[in-house]
């Protein structure tokens, strides 16, 4: 299995069983990939008037359900028409007051204009190793704003040097990286889609390898630039150097850190700020047990495990206007006995409610190797739907989403407030667009930018 077949969005799958991801994955690819779909009826009726043979009434039933000014051009043509008729059948199921996935989102004083958003994906290309973001970043992110994500959040982004997921990570721990920003985020938000940023600390899973450094799946040694790891406790993650345990004075200092980011990011034009707690990076492994052993204030129940969490949120809570909202990516599970758990996702939900979060973004998994995840479409759905419906707190899907049809269903169900589309979305940046199209809505319901008006579907 390849690296690209183990990872999803800025989790990392390898060191996992995961048996049933490739064949997955193989699935979700050739969606949108012409060459291994079955041919079209389009298809076919050309081919035979290629030879002269007459068009069939079936030929025009299939030119009928095209619709009219849509070419053969578009993404899964053929099955526009059968996957409308299914998301009508699957609408009069449901709650009619339900948003659908173009609804504008209103958070504080921020409205997102739709409900497909774009997760922090992490690119580890900030090549010079300075956490500033580069021309890559622009295109990246400032292309899926044009393709009609309503909210874009931008990838892992270090709130210390050592921090940094690896050393080509992006950061925001010193003012002097602010100005690198602006014009992402001004081009971001010209393009339609609400800027985010997501802020982390990586504690035992920093100084990792990537591409760019080597060292894939490894530590970087010192005098590859690599640099020694901390956490809660003195617990390595697999084959990983063994982190440093954290002083409660480096503790209250990472608490600033964050608080003090967020402050640069809302400087830089960001309207949203995330707060990195899940996939095992620093945060996580404070709420897991299984990471965490501490015996003062920072350790032992839910509570102290959660303290490090609640004071981040707290301070940036406070280090940001009140209009700006704030969301907290979490892991519901980490798939292991005796780990972080639904019941303690739940528990914490609703205690960030009550400390200002405004949406729990609900992944899986991250904190041990050699676990096995069921991974398959939707397969995180179910954690988002319980954390939605018992802490009573807008949250967000993610998780092999990659069809239109499979993402207004998880509206529509009730299981979501908004989807977030990762794998998806690094393939065809214009997804929500083609999605408005394959669902049915007028191109003029949709804010296309002028630009591309006259490409519209």
């Amino acid at each position: 299995m390849s690296n690209d077949d183990l990872t999803h969005e800025n989790f990392d799958f390898r060191g996992f069983d995961v048996p049933d991801l490739k064949a997955v994955t193989l699935a979700s690819s050739s969606d949108g990939d012409q060459s291994k779909q079955p041919k079209t009826k389009h298809e076919d009726a050309s081919k035979n008037r290629k030879h002269g043979k007459k068009k069939s009434k079936s030929d025009a039933r299939s030119k009928k359900r095209a619709g009219a000014g849509k070419t053969s051009e578009s993404f899964d043509d053929y099955e526009d028409y059968e996957e409308r008729e299914a998301v009508s059948k699957a609408d009069k199921k449901v709650s009619k007051d339900r948003p659908g996935l173009f609804a504008p989102m209103t958070l504080r004083e921020v409205t997102v204009h739709n409900r497909i958003w774009l997760p922090p994906m992490c690119t580890y290309s900030s090549f010079a190793r300075d956490g500033r973001p580069t021309p890559f970043h622009y295109q990246h992110y400032v292309s899926r704003a044009f393709g009609g994500f309503g909210m874009v959040i931008v990838e892992s982004t270090a709130v210390a040097p050592e921090g940094r997921i690896t050393p080509c990570d992006l950061g925001l721990w010193e003012d002097g990286q602010i100005d690198a920003w602006r014009w992402i985020v001004d081009g971001i938000r010209e393009a339609g889609a609400v800027p985010a940023i997501q802020l982390n600390h990586a504690g035992r899973k920093a100084s990792t390898g990537c591409f760019a450094v080597g060292y894939d799946g490894q530590s970087v040694p010192e005098e590859a630039g690599g640099w020694p790891t901390m956490a809660p406790s003195e617990i390595a993650f697999g084959g990983l150097r063994t982190p440093r345990a954290l002083s409660v004075d480096e503790i209250h200092g990472l608490v600033g850190a964050f608080a003090a980011a967020a402050g640069r990011a809302v400087a830089a034009g960001f309207q949203a700020i995330q707060i990195h707690a899940a996939h095992g990076y620093l945060i996580s492994q404070f709420l897991d047990p299984l990471s965490n052993e501490r015996d003062d204030e920072y350790g032992g129940d839910l509570t102290g495990r959660s303290r490090f969490l609640v004071e981040v949120v707290d301070a940036v809570r406070g280090a940001v206007p009140e209009g700006v909202p704030v969301l907290v990516r979490i892991s519901a599970t980490d798939w292991a006995a005796g780990g972080w758990d639904l019941d303690q996702t739940i528990a914490l939900s609703k205690v960030l409610k009550e400390h200002g979060v405004d949406v729990m973004d609900v992944s899986t998994g991250g904190i041990m190797s050699g676990v096995s995840i069921p991974v398959k479409p939707n397969y995180q759905v179910p954690f988002s739907e319980q954390v939605k419906a018992k802490a009573d707190i807008p949250v967000t899907a993610v998780g092999l989403i990659t069809k239109p049809k499979q993402a207004a269903k998880i509206l529509a169900h009730g299981e979501a407030d908004a989807v977030e589309i990762g794998r998806a979305a690094l393939r065809d940046p214009y997804w929500p667009l083609r999605a408005a199209n394959k669902l049915g809505i007028p191109s003029t319901e949709i804010p296309y930018a002028p630009q591309y008006v006259a490409g519209a579907y």
